[in-house]
């Protein structure tokens, strides 16, 4: 295949069908960018080259002028000799140095035609190479996203699992254990002396306000 050839499938390439066709777009995007870096290096490499061609038709074209304007130079010397010979044999060195300058005009057109091609499909391959490069920043980034998300979920579906739901009941009833046990830990000891005389002083001002009540009633009955 033909680098223009190749240069225009790729510039008329519809990057978003064919990611949307594909089984793999990041491995389809990822050759698609690989293939336009390579064709941008040989076009570039091809317009180097032509622009080194132009320069070098061009200086020969002036080296045809050139010998042309020596050629004309030694004809009007030979007329003014009166050598029409040699001016005549002179102009017709002199016609063959144009019409290799005019050759080689033709050949310099073509040239910066094709140099002038060369550079619109530079331009218009790294519109499309740019174009590659965003699209594939944009499918890594989806595609870490979804590696993220199916992360998470199974991370929730693992959690949310029988399994998990009885390890949490065996804590939980493993705490209550505890619990239990460490109530039970003074559970039957035999109160201090400390605690007696505690429980006697509680006694002590239960009976006394118990003693407050029944006097009040009496009074309240006296009264009546």
């Amino acid at each position: 295949m033909g680098i223009f050839t190749r240069v225009r499938d790729i510039i008329n390439a519809n990057i978003n069908s064919m990611l949307d066709k594909a089984e793999d777009p990041e491995k389809l995007v990822k050759l698609m960018i690989r293939e336009m870096e390579d064709t941008l290096i040989e076009v570039k490499a091809n317009c180097a080259s032509t622009m080194a061609t132009k320069k070098k038709v061009q200086r020969e074209i002036e080296t045809m002028l050139e010998h042309a304007k020596t050629w004309d130079a030694k004809a009007q010397l030979a007329v003014n000799k009166g050598r029409e010979d040699l001016a005549r044999e002179a102009l017709h060195e002199k016609r063959r140095f144009v019409e290799r300058s005019e050759s080689l005009g033709d050949e310099l057109d073509q040239t910066k035609e094709l140099v002038k091609q060369y550079q619109n499909d530079i331009m218009q391959l790294e519109d499309k190479l740019g174009a590659a490069r965003e699209k594939q920043r944009v499918l890594i980034q989806r595609h870490v996203h979804a590696q993220n998300k199916k992360k998470a979920e199974t991370q929730i579906r693992r959690f949310d699992t029988s399994d998990a739901v009885a390890k949490f009941d065996q804590f939980q009833e493993r705490i209550d254990r505890m619990e239990a046990e460490a109530d039970l830990v003074n559970y039957g000891r035999k109160p201090s002396l400390d605690d007696e005389f505690s429980a006697l002083e509680g006694d002590e001002e239960i009976e006394q306000e118990l003693a407050e009540l029944k006097a009040r009633k009496g009074s309240e009955s006296t009264n009546a």
